[in-house]
């Protein structure tokens, strides 16, 4: 009976672990842990300058939009802004029918990938001379890393009809008396008749210029 319970026993005592390399256990392990942390905080992919491009125009103009879909509207201005139109072998017109024949039927804008297909179809009609996928690398550099153009101030272009027309040497009249010699406008003066207490006739212009004429004569 003591040999079986003896036999028993150690037939329950698990087998020692084979001696292994400290090194690699600690590698192994820096690893597991670095995978785990790469899981959780795993961020989104980075944009490519096209879908960057794509993202800037869709929301241009739009607080409430999310980047993810476009407008017709913001369509027409990318193509314009990126000289996809170029007036010859792309127009307006070519722009709004691609995009109408890309999106849904009820729907009234395109996505990222709905957009990369109508860009393929333009780049049939805009680099004629070129193959399938050289027209598409060629219609993408145009685009990518591109954002909206946004307008400045209209600047004032000079014209001979305006400038003659505020030219206040040339005035006559009762305009004229609204300026001084310099083109300035005189305001209340120029535009009601003031009573003049000075003593002078009224309309005389020369006012306080007798000690001056005197003076000199002497």
């Amino acid at each position: 009976m003591a040999d079986k319970a003896k036999s028993a026993k150690a037939a329950n005592k698990t087998p020692p672990k084979s001696p292994g390399d400290p090194a690699k256990e600690k590698s192994g392990k820096r690893l597991s842990l670095e995978s785990e942390g790469t899981n959780e905080g795993a961020t989104a992919p980075e944009l490519s300058a096209l879908e960057e491009a794509f993202r800037k125009f869709a929301i241009h103009g739009d607080t409430r939009a999310t980047g993810k879909e476009m407008h017709g509207k913001n369509w027409s201005k990318l193509c314009k802004d990126c000289q996809v139109i170029d007036g010859k072998n792309v127009t307006t017109t070519d722009v709004d029918i691609v995009f109408s024949k890309i999106k849904g039927k009820s729907c009234r804008t395109i996505t990222f990938e709905q957009f990369k297909e109508a860009l393929e179809e333009l780049s049939k009609k805009r680099f004629k001379d070129k193959n399938n996928e050289e027209a598409i690398q060629e219609i993408h550099k145009l685009i990518e890393g591109k954002a909206p153009i946004i307008s400045g101030v209209t600047k004032a272009i000079s014209s001979p009809t305006v400038s003659r027309l505020t030219d206040t040497s040339k005035f006559t009249g009762s305009h004229k008396e609204r300026f001084d010699p310099s083109g300035k406008g005189k305001g209340k003066a120029g535009r009601v008749d003031l009573v003049d207490e000075s003593g002078y006739v009224p309309g005389y212009k020369h006012a306080g210029t007798y000690d001056h004429k005197v003076q000199g004569g002497k």
